[in-house]
């Protein structure tokens, strides 16, 4: 589905921090924004007065209402009649100017909600064009438990029964912060960013087998859960064979460890495969995965490096 913003629920949620007023068309308060195709097109979520290519918000400063008292009265009813016909989510004037009446009629007969704030033109594009982006911007939600390890964000998957739950307990009684467990939802807030939280219903909540849910801001306290990490690292728990597969071609994968990527909305995010078997701390290595992904991200890779001095070490040989 979809993201969607109602221009009601935009008021309510940035009201105070911008002073808004209400001042016409309160009926169109149903009137809603889509996240979809058209959105990242040319019409910019929220900007200056713009009839050419509107603004889903439109933004009529100083500047725009002094061009509109410039025009004769009838090139002013019909770009009037332009603006508010192309439905936008709102209409915002600023720095509480004089709203002008023709402006505040026209909102009236279409429903479209025109306000009022004191704040300058740009504050309130800056406020509008973020919020705007991260309430309409792609989102997924993946099943697995979030954390923040080593300060940042881990997924760690794996099919029903691995262990994960238990992994991010053990996780928690060392240190590190639960986010979301079971169904994290992940935000692209920028091109190479990708914020996960979790959903209200499950807020500081871990379901484990046997226990049933916990609640761990009570049990360790608020420093054991965060609201929201940005996901850098994925942990994926598997069962290995038991008995093991010949030719199975897996000798490099015991120097470099099983590393890949998994495709999450537009990017590939790093992923470290674990296998589960009686007797691993789980818990160890996952933090010694996380501080390799550390160190990877530095430009340190301690396999590249074994195998450059062992290839030294055969040449000295020779």
């Amino acid at each position: 589905m979809n993201a969607r913003i109602s221009a009601r629920e935009l008021f309510e949620q940035l009201g105070e921090r911008l002073s808004l007023r209400w001042i016409a068309g309160e009926r169109g308060g149903e009137r809603v924004l889509e996240a979809v195709e058209t959105v990242a097109r040319r019409p910019s979520l929220a900007g200056y007065l713009n009839a050419i290519y509107p603004n889903k918000v439109q933004i009529l400063g100083t500047e725009e209402l002094g061009w509109m008292d410039t025009l004769d009265a009838r090139q002013r009813w019909d770009t009037i009649h332009k603006i508010v016909h192309q439905r936008p989510l709102a209409l915002v004037v600023s720095k509480d100017q004089s709203c002008p009446e023709d402006l505040r009629v026209a909102a009236e007969e279409t429903d479209t909600p025109l306000w009022s704030s004191p704040r300058r033109g740009h504050e309130l594009l800056n406020h509008l064009q973020y919020h705007l982006a991260r309430k309409l911007a792609p989102r997924v939600t993946l099943h697995g438990v979030f954390m923040e390890i080593y300060s940042i964000g881990v997924l760690i998957t794996g099919e029903s029964g691995s262990g994960k739950s238990e992994l991010a307990l053990e996780l928690v009684t060392r240190g590190h912060r639960l986010v979301a467990d079971d169904a994290p939802e992940f935000t692209q807030i920028a091109p190479d960013v990708l914020d996960g939280t979790c959903p209200e219903l499950l807020q500081d909540l871990l379901e484990l087998r046997g226990l049933g849910v916990l609640n761990i801001r009570q049990m360790f306290g608020d420093t054991a859960v965060k609201r929201n990490k940005y996901l850098r690292l994925i942990v994926h728990l598997t069962r290995p064979h038991l008995e093991p597969q010949p030719g199975g071609g897996d000798g490099m994968q015991r120097l470099t460890g099983d590393l890949g990527a998994r495709r999450v909305l537009d990017l590939d995010v790093p992923m470290i495969t674990l296998p589960v078997m009686p007797g691993r701390n789980l818990a160890v290595l996952a933090e010694a995965a996380t501080r390799m992904h550390l160190l990877r991200a530095k430009g340190v890779d301690p396999s590249a490096a074994f195998m450059a001095r062992h290839s030294h070490f055969l040449e000295r040989s020779e």
